[in-house]
């Protein structure tokens, strides 16, 4: 996929070396593509802001990512607003991405996780803000309303459609 990213912000090893602080919010048109993207049915609002230097062999960014977002319910499809207020702790190093022979074996801690490739002397701090606000996302929204809807369509619950629905109705039968 090499279309152009939604929320370009690119930060220097330069930028990085002196330190910099970045806070910015997306105008509409990039929260309109974001929000496509993401399959959300708005996006109300994102900001990053993030405090940047330079580590060995990289760049740090330390921050968070502000969205108001609505997502759609999984069960109804009706708008479910949330604000999400996600921090972030990055590192953007060069040579992350060395091969590894089939026989080596890597362990990884919980430190490597953030861990992503510098990308020549720069990185893109928006395209990793967006990132992050994805991993951020309810993956299965609910709207408040939607058990009575459900009820209301005839949609069983979990409880009265579920295997311990149908032998809780055994049990008050008398026995044959």
């Amino acid at each position: 996929m090499n279309s152009a990213p939604e929320f370009p912000l690119v930060v220097t090893l330069a930028d990085a070396a002196h330190g910099r602080d970045i806070s910015v919010e997306a105008d509409v048109e990039a929260r309109s593509r974001i929000a496509e993207r993401l399959g959300l049915a708005a996006l109300d609002r994102f900001a990053v802001t993030a405090a940047i230097r330079a580590v060995a062999g990289g760049i740090a960014a330390k921050g968070e990512v502000r969205a108001d977002v609505v997502q759609h319910c999984a069960a109804t499809d009706l708008p479910v607003p949330a604000k999400l207020t996600e921090p972030f702790d990055l590192r953007f190093l060069r040579d992350i991405d060395a091969p590894v022979s089939e026989d080596e074996e890597i362990e990884i801690s919980s430190d490597d996780l953030d861990l992503l490739p510098l990308e020549g002397d720069r990185i893109d701090l928006g395209e990793a803000a967006v990132q992050t606000l994805s991993l951020a996302l309810d993956p299965f929204p609910r709207h408040p309303d939607a058990d009575r809807i459900l009820a209301e369509k005839g949609v069983l619950s979990e409880e009265a459609a579920g295997p311990f629905a149908a032998l809780a109705k055994l049990r008050g039968k008398p026995d044959a």
